[in-house]
């Protein structure tokens, strides 16, 4: 029997040899090739699928006319929302709590460095200013440390109490800011590159005394004869118009109004002032901070006021969207390719100096629906971005890779790992070090949507992971944010989107009925109302509908 069987082999294994030809050849090495490419490339998924299945937190119980609360699973009902940036003062335990802290400890903790022990302690971030391709200026933090202090005690002298900030993404928006800060005065952050009408609108609406802004942006003639309120004006000059005369009021103004440069105020303070911070105890809270809600075209700014606390909790909630291993450090540079007066990239670039990342400002980068004009001198690893720069680059990059059949596969091929295996791939196909992308809808605003399926494919030609949030007019950072590993396809979108993730740390989701849009057999659906301690005035209405989704993130309807 046992002969029988070896003969019967042997003649098997003769029999296929001897058919062996060159077909038989190609078959096999493709087959083995094939097996080998997906042995070596085999990866588990980023997280676990349940994690994604499941994203938020319905209470138990709802009101009538409403859905349930949903929170994020890191805030769970019976828990507070995180408002918090648990800063440890020196000398404080490291098992003890830390405070809530305010913007004054956000440069506080830039300046100081990386608290935590590790191979980066004591590490600092760096202050970039990009201008152009082929030049960056490096700012030293002491150097923007004087500056805050000279710049917030000039105002402060000068009777100064309510402060206008007119300027594009720069290192100046950023140390005015934290002048009013730490000098109790109140910023008015206004969007840039506005008409004449708008821009006295908002600083009517503002009761604004003091503007700080760019020489050839602010039209000064015209506001000082329809502004009278106006006492003091700050002119930031560049290095090419340094020795013109700009503290001249013109002639036939008949204004009073206070005219200097920001390079004047540092340059005549004594050498030695304004190099400490001033001490935390004895100071009283900062001030508000208020900035103005684009609206559609034709639509009037709104003018929202947000209190340190309620900043100081998107921070915080940016923070902890973000898993442990991959946060903001030293190692990274951040560039915000939208503009500061927008609350998501101003919360998200306080998040990275607290974080102790290096910060690029590029002046043309939140006026550019661009991200080569937007990056250009820079190559960061974490980037903001408008949707519409970011459908400018999927467009032009499905263009060249539709050119293209073997990059058109390669490319199928990346977004099928994607979002059937929940892997991103080991490298950047670009070669570059971008990791994060963070973009934004503005909601009631117009902003074009972003489609699941424009966002896999904008993963796979970038190399980076990219987090889609939901804001709102009176919302410090974002009221839902698509989670980090989260790159599922959606079939069949509603809204013309997809899913803006679940509600962050910092906030709770409803749905109150509106119209026809119910909370019923069906699921949830009505006007989107969020919550939370980074809400200004603790709640708001959005004004649009929206649905949550069987995973718990919410869509539009």
């Amino acid at each position: 029997m046992l002969d029988t069987l070896l003969l019967r082999l042997d003649e098997s294994v003769t029999g296929l040899f001897g058919q062996w030809n060159l077909w038989t050849s190609v078959i096999f090495t493709v087959f083995v090739g094939f097996l080998t490419y997906q042995i070596a490339t085999r990866q588990d998924p980023d997280t676990h699928p349940f994690l994604l299945a499941r994203q938020a937190q319905g209470s138990p119980v709802r009101q009538p006319g409403e859905s349930p609360v949903y929170r994020s699973q890191g805030a769970p009902h019976g828990m507070p929302l995180n408002a918090s940036l648990n800063v440890k003062d020196p000398g404080a335990s490291k098992w003890s709590r830390g405070r809530d802290g305010d913007l004054r400890d956000v440069w506080r903790q830039a300046v100081a460095g990386v608290q935590e022990d590790g191979p980066t302690k004591g590490a600092t971030g760096r202050i970039l200013t990009v201008l152009g391709t082929d030049k960056t200026v490096e700012h030293r933090l002491a150097d923007i440390t004087r500056q805050i202090n000279l710049i917030g005690q000039h105002i402060a002298d000068q009777g100064g109490n309510r402060v206008a900030i007119y300027l594009p993404n720069s290192v100046e928006l950023v140390a005015t800011l934290f002048a009013c800060a730490f000098h109790n005065l109140t910023a008015v952050i206004l969007p840039f590159d506005e008409p004449s009408d708008a821009i006295i609108s908002m600083l009517r609406r503002s009761a604004a005394d003091t503007v700080v802004t760019a020489p050839g942006s602010f039209p000064f003639d015209v506001v000082v004869k329809n502004y009278p309120t106006l006492r003091q004006l700050i002119w930031v000059v560049d290095e090419g118009s340094k020795h013109m005369d700009w503290n001249e009021v013109p002639q036939g103004t008949g204004s009073s109004v206070n005219v200097s440069t920001w390079q004047d105020i540092i340059n005549d303070g004594p050498v030695d002032a304004g190099k400490e911070l001033p001490p935390r105890e004895g100071q009283k809270e900062p001030r508000d901070i208020t900035v103005f809600w684009k609206s559609k075209p034709g639509q009037q700014e709104e003018m929202v006021r947000f209190t340190s606390a309620n900043i100081i909790s998107g921070i915080a909630a940016q923070i902890f969207a973000v898993p442990t291993s991959q946060r903001m450090g030293p190692s990274d540079l951040f560039l915000p390719a939208d503009s500061l007066a927008n609350t998501h990239s101003l919360v998200l670039t306080l998040a990275a100096l607290f974080s102790n990342a290096s910060v690029a400002f590029n002046s043309v980068a939140s006026q550019a629906d661009d991200l080569t004009i937007a990056t250009r001198g820079a190559s960061p690893t974490i980037l903001v971005a408008t949707p519409a720069a970011l459908l400018k680059t999927h467009k032009d990059s499905l263009a060249r890779v539709n050119s293209s059949l073997v990059a058109r596969t390669l490319h199928r091929l990346q977004v099928r790992k994607l979002t059937q295996t929940g892997a991103m791939p080991v490298a950047n196909p670009a070669g570059g070090k971008l990791r994060l992308i963070l973009t934004a809808e503005r909601a009631g605003a117009g902003t074009p949507r972003l489609s699941s399926a424009a966002l896999a494919d904008l993963r796979a030609f970038t190399g980076a992971r990219i987090m889609y949030a939901l804001t709102a007019a009176k919302v410090a950072g974002a009221a839902t944010q698509t989670g980090f590993y989260d790159y599922r396809v959606v079939e069949g979108e509603q809204g013309g989107g997809c899913h803006f993730g679940p509600p962050l740390t910092s906030t709770e989701i409803l749905l109150k009925d509106m119209g026809a849009w119910k909370t019923g057999e069906e699921g949830s659906r009505g006007e989107i109302i969020v919550r939370g301690p980074c809400v200004a005035g603790n709640e708001a209405a959005l004004g649009v509908a929206g649905m949550m989704r069987d995973d718990n993130t919410l869509a539009y309807v």
